[in-house]
């Protein structure tokens, strides 16, 4: 979808100039006529981005921000909002800039004639499959507002984890981040105002001091090969990491890490379990639900497996017996989930799962940042001492050469 600029007659002669969004400059001209105007100028114009948006990686829609528009959808229908109606008012006081625009397509479509779950599913870089399949049900069901309520709840509760996740994040980068820039600083600033002294005592460097100075020297020569090189470095991993092959083994190496592996397990637990609860609530068949839950897991591990776990379940066995064949999450959950088949309540049985691992997500990056706190500081004690003995070892050896 694009966006374009255009200048139209109005019947009683009255000059209009508006945005739009459209796929091809064709269908622009098409909803224009359909306002009842005459066409003079279309231009697609390329759109600016909030700063907010461009420190999110290109105005990306987040779960907090689907999280209030279902939210505040949810109360409009209650209240006896017709649809159309309250994705007009939700669309001009939208904020995000990519979530407008994709909002205003929407309200065109649906006051056509279009369904709302038909509209949302031409933006999925906007609306996840997991909402339009949810959306689908509702329309259905005549059940919409209900739907988008447990909308509004899930989407809240991802953005909680994932706010979590990254906040627990900030504080080993930011002082990695320090580390690097004060280990860098000590090499290439300091030591060189030490190096002439070195040479001029005529005594031989101990290896430690030979090996600091030896790389001393080649940042500050040759800093522009340090940076070339790191860039690809980076550059080779992100690409191969994008991969089939490499996701695969990065997502599987997350469960093999000691210090992570914990954390992931309760990561993929709660989003599918809470996942899952939603999508039975809402009436999805458990075939389509269990594939959507394993796709918003985020891992492409857990995802084949619960790929295997669906085609089991269709051949007749109970999802409870098939998670059990297939070590995909811990017993507990396993557990909860016969127990919920057996006794009808599946669903609620996945919220309390979800629930319960959402608490122990949280204990656990609490545990993870109070065992990172003190590894960092020891780790960077050490490589800080390293060349601070290194430049010391020098000056004892000139001391008792004078001596």
């Amino acid at each position: 979808m694009a966006l374009y600029r255009y200048k139209a007659i109005q019947p009683d002669g009255k000059e209009v100039t508006e945005t739009i969004t459209a796929a091809t400059e064709v269908e622009v001209r098409e909803k224009i006529r359909d306002k009842g105007l005459y066409v003079m100028q279309v231009n697609e114009e390329v759109e600016k981005k909030s700063a907010a948006e461009e420190l999110s990686f290109g105005g990306k829609v987040t779960s907090k921000q689907i999280s209030i528009f279902c939210k505040q959808l949810a109360t409009l229908l209650k209240a006896g909002v017709p649809v159309a109606a309250g994705l007009d008012i939700l669309y001009r006081q939208s904020e995000s800039k990519t979530l407008k625009a994709a909002l205003e397509d929407v309200y065109t479509e649906v006051q056509k004639g279009t369904q709302i779950s038909s509209a949302i599913k031409n933006h999925p870089k906007v609306f996840p499959s997991l909402m339009v399949s949810m959306i689908e049900s509702g329309e259905m069901t005549g059940n919409l507002d209900n739907v988008m309520d447990r909308l509004a709840i899930h989407y809240e509760k991802d953005a909680k984890i994932s706010s979590r996740i990254k906040g627990a994040m900030i504080y080993p980068a930011a002082l990695s981040v320090i580390s690097l820039v004060v280990v860098v600083f000590m090499i290439t600033v300091i030591l060189p105002t030490f190096t002439g002294m070195f040479a001029d005592s005529g005594t031989e460097l101990p290896l430690p001091t030979r090996i600091l100075m030896g790389i001393s020297d080649f940042i500050i020569n040759y800093w522009y090969i340090v940076i070339a090189g790191a860039g690809i470095i980076v550059f080779s991993i992100h690409r191969y990491i994008s991969s089939k092959t490499g996701r695969y083994q990065f997502d599987a190496l997350k469960f093999k890490i000691p210090i992570v592996k914990g954390s992931m397990d309760k990561i993929v637990t709660a989003r599918f379990t809470r996942t899952l609860g939603s999508l039975l609530k809402s009436g999805i068949p458990l075939i389509n639900a269990l594939e959507l839950a394993g796709s918003v897991t985020g891992n492409v591990v857990i995802e084949e497996k619960i790929k295997f776990v669906a085609s089991e379940v269709e051949k007749g066995e109970t999802l409870g017996a098939a998670l059990k064949r297939t070590p995909t999450f811990g017993p507990m959950v396993v557990s909860m989930i016969q127990i919920g088949e057996e006794s009808g309540s599946l669903d609620q049985m996945l919220d309390k799962s979800a629930d319960f691992y959402e608490q122990e997500l949280e204990d656990a990056i609490d545990r993870l940042l109070k065992l990172m706190e003190p590894l960092l500081i020891v780790f960077m004690a050490v490589i800080i001492g390293f060349i601070v003995i290194s430049m010391a070892l020098p000056m004892f050896d000139m001391v008792n050469t004078v001596k």
